[in-house]
């Protein structure tokens, strides 16, 4: 999965706590990459707890559930969009392939044929 506001894909993590972190906007996961969560206020246009204001919340199985407290589907909703994030969102994705064209330029480059 990439980062939602970038389009940076994870590589093989590393030993050790992933620096990636999870969160929830318009009820699905994300991941946020490091570079991204540098910003100054990287959490803003994510969903937060309702119990305790945490944006560290996970979807499991249709559930959401705060890493901090515990609380499950206690969910406010995430910021609304202003007009120069959407743009800012817009041009940071121009560019980015999809999973399924990197999954087939990768077979393309490990068979050595095309797929088509």
């Amino acid at each position: 999965m990439p980062c939602h506001r970038c389009g940076a894909r994870q590589t093989d993590p590393v030993r050790g706590a992933s620096p990636w972190r999870r969160g929830v906007r318009a009820g699905e996961q994300v991941l946020v990459c490091p570079d991204c969560q540098r910003g100054r206020d990287w959490t803003a246009d994510l969903a937060h707890c309702a119990a305790c204001g945490s944006p560290r919340l996970v979807r499991a199985l249709g559930n959401t559930q705060c890493k901090d407290c515990g609380a499950e589907d206690h969910v406010t909703p995430e910021a609304a969009a202003t007009p120069e994030r959407a743009e800012a969102a817009t041009e940071s994705r121009s560019g980015v392939t999809t999973l399924s064209e990197d999954v087939h330029a990768a077979l393309e480059r490990h068979f050595g044929q095309r797929t088509d």
